[in-house]
């Protein structure tokens, strides 16, 4: 982008948890196999406790709490062995039915775990778990239709469950209602202060909303009642690594490893690692540990192309880019990513046939301008190649433009008109009617979806992006203020910091962007903000401390 005032494009729909970071679920299936002797002996304690054909209410709850103490420990493989032995040895299905799916959803067998819960009914007191299990099954398959009707059950008979609570907190998260899910894990953890997924996830949230430094305390406390726990090691390593403290997350990832050997994240945390100590090779080899693990996982897949692009293996990390750009054809940086691969592949038609609209663009970077025009030049259209290199050599300042959509807006507002309150038929409305001119109708529009989905802080930014289209600095601040009270992240800090320079309070854009530095010391966004500032006043000290942090990032101190 061309200045300090540039802003990414409006988004294409209120994003989903993912992107490009790899957050682990809150219910990790966690696949530990229990030693041969051990699973013998859980097998051996159901048989001595279900001596008859028919087990007593006593005895179906003594089994009940080991195989919860076996999922406890993660050894979902003894809590399957015992439960279907009591099963065969003539206990009821339906009184052992939900801990059973619990244990095969734990295991990793969705499938099984789906046909045991749903293959009868369940018995007294064992009613929520069993119908938490199945909301967790159907949020796991992307069904949040399905999740929310059977966490919704499992309320009405246990709303005292803290692990319930978490999982509605997941379901809010996947759904766009951010705020709302805060307010879920703010519960759970109230219900059960020592609860390892509520904290867990209560530190990925605090670290959406406040940043990686103020996320920490959440994952320390949670391993202090809980220090093998995995899903609470792998976001705090997660969380170290991304702050810069690599010693403390090598020595993390390690013991993650020990506690669960089949878990991918502390061999990608540290090909991260390695990659950014810019040692491809080992980075690489690395990575390969994982298999095919994270092979639709977007961060994963960025990691694996900038790697095979390094390496020199061009042809794959193309495909590797357009896989990205394909789950993500709005992402500038996975788009920038293919452009780059295919011009050191030297595919020149393909650049004109998937980049030339983007070199159109008003928020087209140098970097695509002159991509684009060195295609056009060597395809010989020279005076479309020099004007795209004037645009390079002299970049405009902007604000935030509206990404391009086929549509026509006449067939875009029909499906509108059928759902105005869902980012999927909005944003494409809202576009069209700013590719037209018409500023008004858009801002009804993105104020309407904003309304409706209070909880979501990329509908706030949506509306703050179409007030700034429309001159309205001061609103456009204001829904920036509540997006951030969400979830701030390096978006929205770039809005925020154009808005407050954009109304003269620069002061306050400095104090606000160097926070945001201060508890995410990594951030590229800001070190950039901050430079692209500085270099032009008298803070000479300050601007050389941030441009060194760039370069030894290999980033350059404007931006590109």
């Amino acid at each position: 982008m061309g200045s300090r005032h540039t802003h990414d494009p409006l988004m294409l729909s209120l994003s989903k948890h993912g992107g490009a970071a790899l957050a682990a679920r809150p219910f990790a299936k966690l696949r530990v196999r229990g030693a041969g002797g051990r699973c013998a002996v859980a097998l051996s304690l159901a048989l001595l406790a279900l001596a008859g054909p028919a087990a007593s209410a006593s005895r179906l709850d003594d089994l009940r709490a080991k195989a919860q103490a076996a999922l406890d420990k993660r050894d979902a493989v003894s809590a399957e062995v015992m439960l279907r032995g009591a099963i065969r040895m003539g206990a009821s299905e339906d009184a052992l039915r939900a801990h059973l799916g619990a244990a095969l959803l734990a295991e990793g067998d969705r499938a099984e775990a789906r046909n045991v819960l749903e293959g009868g009914g369940f018995a007294p007191g064992t009613e929520a778990l069993g119908w938490r299990t199945r909301g967790q099954i159907a949020l796991d398959e992307g069904d949040l239709r399905s999740a929310a009707a059977a966490f919704d059950t499992a309320l009405k008979i246990n709303p005292a469950d803290a692990d319930l609570w978490v999982a509605i907190a997941a379901l809010r998260f996947s759904g766009g209602e951010q705020l709302q899910s805060v307010e879920a894990a703010e519960r759970a953890v109230a219900l059960d202060p020592k609860n390892a997924r509520a904290l867990a996830f209560r530190g990925m949230l605090v670290r959406e909303q406040f940043g990686l430094g103020a996320s920490l305390p959440w994952f320390e406390a949670g391993l202090k009642a809980w220090p093998d726990d995995p899903v609470l090691l792998g976001e705090y390593a997660a969380t170290l690594g991304d702050m810069g403290q690599y010693r403390a997350m090598l020595i993390v990832c390690r013991k993650l490893a020990q506690i669960d050997p089949k878990n991918p994240r502390p061999a990608y945390l540290q090909a991260v690692m390695a990659a950014r100590a810019g040692q491809t090779d080992l980075a690489r080899t690395i990575l390969q540990r994982t298999k095919t693990a994270l092979r639709s996982t977007p961060a994963a897949i960025l990691l694996t192309g900038v790697l095979e692009y390094r390496a020199g293996n061009i042809n794959v990390a193309v495909e590797q880019f357009d896989r990205l750009v394909r789950m993500q054809p709005d992402s500038l940086a996975a788009r920038k990513m293919l452009l780059r691969a295919l011009a050191r592949q030297g595919s020149d038609p393909l650049i004109i046939q998937r980049f030339d609209a983007d070199a159109a663009q008003p928020w087209a970077a140098p970097y695509t301008l002159r991509l684009v025009g060195e295609s056009w030049q060597r395809l010989g259209d020279k005076a479309r190649a020099e004007a795209l290199f004037a645009r390079a050599a002299h970049p405009a300042a902007h604000g935030p433009a509206p990404l391009p959509t086929e549509f026509s807006t006449n067939v875009l507002a029909n499906a509108y008109a059928d759902a105005p309150n869902r980012a999927q038929t909005a944003v494409p409305y809202i576009r069209a009617l700013l590719r037209d001119g018409r500023k008004d109708e858009a801002q009804a529009a993105a104020d309407r979806l904003r309304d409706a989905n209070q909880g979501a802080a990329e509908a706030h930014l949506l509306a703050g992006d179409v007030r700034t289209l429309r001159g309205d600095a001061a609103g456009a601040l204001a829904d920036y203020q509540k997006g951030a009270a969400i979830r701030f992240t390096e978006p929205v800090l770039q809005r925020m910091d154009a808005a407050l320079r954009a109304l003269g309070r620069t002061r306050d854009a400095d104090a606000m962007t160097s926070r945001y530095l201060a508890q995410n010391p990594q951030s590229l966004a800001a070190m950039k903000l901050l430079a692209a500032v500085w270099v032009s006043e008298p803070r000479g000290d300050a601007y050389i401390a941030v441009s060194r942090a760039l370069a030894a990032r290999g980033q350059p101190a404007s931006a590109q």
